[in-house]
């Protein structure tokens, strides 16, 4: 049988991984991981090689916590790994351990990509930092179809929208410090934290030119009054940023940009396009308080919900504790801040 070891991975190599697998996702990216070290987290790789071909691994962010903590390792979205391979997952483990323990984390955070996580030694965490629940849109069919599973209204405003003067484009870098601008509104308006401006930046020159996103923008009368930035990786796309003016929302532009953001992921051959964050409850609950509520991201949800899909719930975060005081006390942090 071919060894089974850990093995130092180049960006290259990484990602020819990470591409050939369908469960993987754009956050495991070693784009995303150099997005991230621009900005506060260190990134490093780990791959589980067998018989000379990667089988499983992780890109994992490393950050210093408050208060001379210690330091927070997070794997977003993974670990990649074949759950019926134990040998691999036994390996993978052992080396996420000893990564960790070598930056001196007092925690391992993974955020798995799926509805299940089995890997022993975890528990469930009371702190997530990707969203554990969404609305995804099933791809798959045609443009016909993907139009008539949306609700009444949402088809309505989307052909308002054209009527009314809208117009989306694809936006080139130059846009970006409109969609800047629109951020910085958007953020104080409805109450939520925005990247600062070079992160955008950032993130469209570390995705765009692959193909692997697309920032849109929608204008009236030749105003930029909308931008929405679309990621794509394999065949998923997710909406990760919005952003709208307060002028003109009774045109729809929102409405336009998303449609046209679906439009793209199909082009590309994606078959699922992630709405990218609801309010994590029940979706009985969600039908019933979707009129009453407005903070946090019940604001967004009437909207997204519009557009069709399903709402999936992901196995949500876990932690691995190395410093059981230290984790007391980072958990105790988190929760005098909320």
């Amino acid at each position: 049988m071919s060894p089974v070891e850990i093995i130092a991975a180049g960006a290259r190599e990484w990602d020819a991984f990470v591409a050939s697998r369908r469960d993987a996702h754009i956050l495991q990216t070693s784009a995303w991981g150099e997005l991230k070290s621009r900005f506060g987290w260190a990134a490093e790789r780990i791959a589980v090689s067998r018989g000379g071909q990667i089988a499983g691994g992780a890109l994992v962010l490393f950050r210093r916590l408050p208060l001379r903590l210690g330091t927070l390792a997070y794997v977003p979205k993974g670990p990649i790994f074949d759950p019926q391979d134990a040998e691999v997952a036994k390996t993978l483990m052992a080396g996420l351990d000893r990564l960790a323990r070598s930056r001196r984390a007092i925690l391992l955070k993974v955020e798995p990509d799926g509805v299940q996580f089995d890997l022993p030694g975890f528990r469930p965490s009371p702190h997530a930092i990707q969203p554990p629940r969404t609305i995804v849109l099933d791809l798959a069919h045609g443009e016909d179809d993907i139009l008539a599973s949306m609700h009444h209204k949402t088809r309505y405003n989307i052909r308002l929208a054209s009527k009314k003067g809208v117009t989306v484009r694809e936006a080139s870098r130059a846009d970006l410090p409109a969609f800047n601008t629109l951020m910085q509104a958007t953020g104080a308006r409805d109450g939520f934290a925005v990247h600062s401006p070079a992160y955008y930046e950032a993130a469209f020159d570390l995705f765009v030119p692959g193909g692997h996103a697309r920032l849109f923008v929608a204008e009236v009368e030749s105003h930029v009054v909308a931008g929405l930035f679309a990621f794509a990786h394999g065949d998923r796309a997710w909406y990760f940023y919005g952003a709208s003016s307060d002028a003109y929302r009774e045109r729809m532009p929102n409405h336009a940009l998303q449609w046209r953001a679906i439009r793209w992921a199909r082009s590309t051959g994606c078959r699922a396009y992630d709405m990218w964050g609801i309010p994590d409850e029940e979706e009985a609950v969600l039908e019933a308080q979707v009129l009453d509520r407005r903070d946090g991201l019940w604001g967004v949800y009437r909207f997204k919900r519009g557009f069709g899909g399903r709402v999936v719930r992901f196995a949500g975060a876990f932690d691995r504790v190395y410093n059981p005081l230290l984790y007391r006390l980072y958990l105790l942090a988190l929760r005098n801040r909320d």
